[in-house]
C-alpha cells in the first residue's frame, strides 16, 4: 500500500470510523507520550505495513485521519509512556494493543507469546530489551457501519409483565441440534435457523438472554488444562461480537451475522438481551497480560489499591473496572448505546452490577453509572437487569437498584429451592411467590423488578438440582474446589444417576414442582436453556470451562425428557393466558372496588385463611394461595379493564399426601383442576364444588381455576 500521511482528524467518536473517504482514529490516554496506529496487511496479518503516530491531542484523546483507508483494514495500537507500576502506569510500546472501541476483532490471543506485563521491579530501561507481542495478538478490523440492511426491523417491545426470559449460550444451544446444519451449529446463524427459533416459539418464551457475546479470551490457565472459557466472562472488546460464534468469518462477518440473527429473532417476536461484563476485563491481576486497557491508561481504567502496583478485586478475577472514572463510564455508555442503536438489542443483564456502583469503593445508589443510565434517552427503550451483588465487602444489594431496573432475585431462587427440598420457608415463600414486595415496593418499584429464577448458567441445572447434593466438578481441573457448596439441592435419596424408578419419578415431579412454582409466581420468570429438556451436567455446578457435551444441549429426548418439555410448554401457555399471572402492581391483600374477591388470599389445608400465627409456625410445608382474577388492579396498555380467571394454587412440600379443603362458596362455587404436578389430573378436567376436598400428593403442586365473575 502507498504510505498514508495522517491528517489531524477529530477526537470524536472514539475508535476507528470510516466516513466513505477515509478512517478517523481516536484513542484516549491521559498519561501517554505517544500513540501509534499500526496497519497490517489483510493478506498477511503478520506483516506490518505502516506505523503512524497520532500527533493531535484534544482532552487526552489522541486522534488522526487517514485518507483513502478503507473497511477491511487491520490495525492495532502502541502506546508510549512511563512504565512505573508504583505510580499505576504500565505503558509499554512493545505491546500491540486492542482498540477498546474496535467493532470487530480478527484472531485470538496467544498466551505463549510475550503478552504479559514486564516483570515487577525491572528497571525502566530494560523495556527496550523486551520482545514485541504483535505476533501473539489479534487485529482490530475497520468496518463500514452502514453496510447492513435492517429492512424495517422493529423491536418486539414486549412489556415487562408479559416477559418470559430464556437464558442461553449461543454455541451450546445448537451444537448438538440435529436439525441445524452442521456448518451453522454453535453460531449466531445457527440460533437464527427455523429449528432453533421454532423451539423458542413453541416453548412460549418472549426473550433470549445471551451469555456474553462480546469478544473475550480463553484464560491461559484453562488453555494449559486443555479447557476453554466457555461462558465468556473475560471480555477483551466491548463493541465487538465474539468472532468464534460466526460462520461468516472474523473480518466483519461476525457483525453482519449477529445483526441478521437479531433481525430474525425480532421477526419471530423474540427480544434479545445481552449479558454484559463491565465489572472487569480479561487482563487479570498485576501479573496478568497487557492486551488493551492496561497498556492504554491503566490508572484510569482500573480500580487500583493503595499501593498502585495492585488492583482492587471486587470480582474474583483479579481486577475491577473503575466506572466512577468519567472515561470508563463513557466507554460503558458508548458500548451500551452502540449495541442498542447499531445492533438493535433489546436489553442488558449486568454481571456483578454492584461493582459498577462502587463510588469509589462502597455501593452508591446515586453513583455516576446509575445516574447516566437513568437519564440516557437511548437506554429508555431497552430493559436493564442487574445481578445485584459482587464478591467484595458489602457486595449484596438486592433491592438496592433504581426504579427503572429489574434484578436477578437470588432470594427467590434460594427460598424456592429450600421449600421444595423440605426446609421450612413458608413466610419467605409468601413474599417470593407474590413479587417480593418486601424488597421492591417501598422504593416505588413495580412487581417486575423481580426477575425470578430457580437455576441459571451458574450452578446446578434443574435436573441436577434434584439429582445431586454435592458438586462434581473434577473435570474443571481444580480438584473440586471451585463452584459453590451451598446449592440447596436434594438428590431424592440417591446421588447421581440411578435406575430406581421411584427415585426417578420423584425427581421428575420435583422438576415439575420447581418449574410450575416459577411460572405461577409474580415477577418476570427466567428459564435456563435445557431445563425444559431435563439437561444434566453430571453434577458439575460450575461448567464455565466445559465447551463440550457437558454444557451443550442434548436434543435427543427420551419419553421422560419429552414429557418435561410438554409440561413446561403447558405451564408457559397457562401463564400467558392468565392475566392474574401478569400483574404490574403489587397485591394489596384487599378487595378492590367493583371486584368480587380479594386480589390475594392465603389458605391453610383446612380451607380457612391463614392468620399471623400460621405464618409464624415453624412447620408449615403445605399452604395455598388465591389470585383474584376479576380485576388485576390495573388496566392494560389500552386502558381496558383486565378480567381473567381466579386461580387457586395448592402447594405441598410434605413427604405425605395432604387433603386440601377448597374455600367457602364466597370464593367460588366451582373449581377446575388445570395442573397437577403429580400427574393425577393431566389428562382430564376435574371439577370440584366449594368446600370439596383435593388430595394433593406428596411433594406436588395443583393449580385450579374459577371463571371470573361476569364472564
Amino acid at each position: 500500500m502507498d504510505v498514508i500521511h495522517p491528517w489531524p482528524g477529530k477526537p470524536y467518536p472514539l475508535g476507528a470510523r470510516w466516513d466513505g473517504e477515509g478512517v478517523n482514529f481516536a484513542v484516549f490516554s491521559k498519561h501517554a507520550e505517544q500513540v501509534d496506529v499500526c496497519l497490517f496487511d489483510p493478506a498477511d496479518p503478520a506483516r506490518e505495513l505502516q506505523r503512524l503516530a497520532l500527533t493531535e491531542v484534544t482532552g487526552f484523546v489522541w486522534h488522526g485521519y487517514l485518507p483513502g483507508l478503507k473497511p477491511g483494514a487491520l490495525y492495532g495500537l502502541r502506546v508510549h509512556g512511563p512504565y512505573h507500576p508504583a505510580r499505576g502506569l504500565r505503558f509499554n510500546p512493545n505491546k500491540l494493543l486492542i482498540d477498546p472501541y474496535a467493532r470487530a476483532i480478527d484472531g485470538e490471543v496467544d498466551f505463549q507469546g510475550p503478552v504479559y506485563g514486564y516483570r515487577e521491579g525491572a528497571p525502566e530501561a530494560d523495556l527496550a530489551c523486551e520482545k514485541d507481542s504483535a505476533a501473539s495478538m489479534p487485529r482490530c478490523v475497520v468496518l463500514d457501519d452502514d453496510a447492513f440492511d435492517w429492512g424495517g426491523d422493529a423491536r418486539p417491545g414486549t412489556p415487562w409483565h408479559r416477559s418470559v426470559i430464556y437464558e442461553l449460550h449461543v454455541r451450546g444451544f445448537t451444537m448438538r441440534h440435529p436439525e441445524v446444519p452442521p456448518e451453522l451449529r454453535g453460531t449466531y446463524a445457527g440460533l437464527a435457523t427455523p429449528a432453533a427459533v421454532g423451539h423458542l416459539k413453541r416453548l412460549g418464551v418472549t426473550a433470549v438472554e445471551l451469555l456474553p457475546v462480546q469478544e473475550y479470551v480463553d484464560d491461559p490457565f484453562l488453555q494449559g488444562r486443555g479447557l476453554k472459557n466457555y461462558w465468556g466472562y473475560s471480555t477483551l472488546g466491548y463493541f465487538a461480537p465474539e468472532h468464534r460464534y460466526s460462520s461468516s468469518g472474523s473480518r466483519g462477518g461476525q457483525v453482519a451475522e449477529f445483526k441478521q440473527m437479531v433481525k430474525i429473532l425480532h421477526q419471530a417476536g423474540l427480544e434479545v438481551i445481552l449479558d454484559v461484563v463491565f465489572n472487569h476485563t480479561c487482563e487479570g491481576n498485576h501479573l496478568g497480560p497487557t492486551l488493551s486497557l492496561r497498556g492504554l491508561e491503566n490508572e484510569s481504567y482500573y480500580k487500583l489499591a493503595d499501593d498502585p502496583r495492585f488492583y482492587l478485586n471486587y470480582t474474583g478475577t483479579g481486577n475491577s473496572l473503575d466506572v466512577s472514572n468519567p472515561q470508563v463510564l463513557r466507554l460503558v455508555m458508548d458500548s451500551l448505546r452502540y449495541w442498542t442503536d447499531e445492533m438493535h438489542v433489546d436489553g442488558f443483564r449486568f454481571d456483578l452490577a454492584t461493582t459498577l456502583c462502587r463510588s469509589p469503593h462502597d455501593f452508591d445508589k446515586y453513583c455516576n453509572f446509575l445516574q447516566a443510565t437513568h437519564q440516557d434517552p437511548t437506554l429508555q427503550k431497552v430493559k436493564l437487569i442487574a445481578e445485584p451483588w459482587d464478591v467484595g465487602p458489602d457486595g449484596y444489594h438486592i433491592g438496592g437498584f433504581p426504579t427503572r431496573w429489574s434484578e436477578w432475585n437470588g432470594k427467590y431462587r434460594d427460598v424456592l429451592r429450600r421449600f421444595w427440598k423440605g426446609d421450612i420457608q413458608a413466610r419467605d415463600l409468601g413474599y417470593r411467590l407474590t413479587g417480593s414486595a418486601d424488597l421492591y415496593q417501598a422504593a416505588g418499584r413495580k412487581i417486575f423488578a423481580s426477575v425470578n429464577f430457580v437455576t441459571c448458567h451458574d450452578g446446578f441445572t434443574l435436573r441436577d438440582l434434584v439429582s445431586y447434593e454435592q458438586k462434581h466438578n473434577l473435570a474443571n481441573g481444580e480438584e473440586n474446589r471451585d463452584g459453590t457448596d451451598d446449592n440447596a439441592s436434594w438428590n431424592c435419596g440417591v446421588e447421581g444417576e440411578t435406575d430406581d424408578p421411584q427415585v426417578n419419578a420423584l425427581r421428575e415431579r420435583q422438576q415439575r414442582n420447581l418449574m410450575a412454582s416459577l411460572l405461577v409466581s409474580q415477577g418476570v420468570p427466567m428459564l435456563t436453556a435445557g431445563d425444559e429438556l431435563g439437561k444434566t451436567q453430571g453434577g458439575n455446578n460450575n461448567a464455565y470451562c466445559q465447551d463440550n457435551e457437558v454444557s451443550w444441549l442434548d436434543w435427543n429426548l427420551d419419553d421422560r425428557r419429552q414429557a418435561l418439555l410438554g409440561f413446561t410448554t403447558r405451564m408457559l401457555r397457562l401463564r400467558q393466558a392468565q392475566p392474574v399471572l401478569q400483574r404490574r402492581r403489587f397485591f394489596s391483600g384487599e378487595q378492590p372496588w367493583n371486584c368480587a374477591l380479594k386480589d390475594l388470599a392465603w389458605f391453610r389445608p383446612d380451607g380457612n385463611e391463614m392468620n399471623e400465627e400460621d405464618w409464624q409456625a415453624p412447620y408449615v410445608r403445605s399452604l395455598a394461595f388465591l389470585l383474584g382474577g376479576d380485576s388485576i388492579a390495573t388496566p392494560d396498555e389500552k386502558g381496558q379493564r383486565i378480567v381473567g380467571d381466579t386461580l387457586l394454587v395448592l402447594m405441598n412440600a410434605h413427604h405425605e399426601p395432604v387433603p386440601y379443603t377448597l374455600p367457602a362458596v364466597t370464593w367460588g362455587e366451582e373449581w377446575e383442576i388445570l395442573i397437577d404436578t403429580a400427574g393425577a389430573s393431566d389428562n382430564k378436567r376435574d371439577r370440584l364444588a366449594a368446600r370439596g376436598v383435593v388430595e394433593v400428593s406428596a411433594r406436588s403442586l395443583v393449580v385450579l381455576s374459577r371463571p371470573a365473575t361476569g364472564q
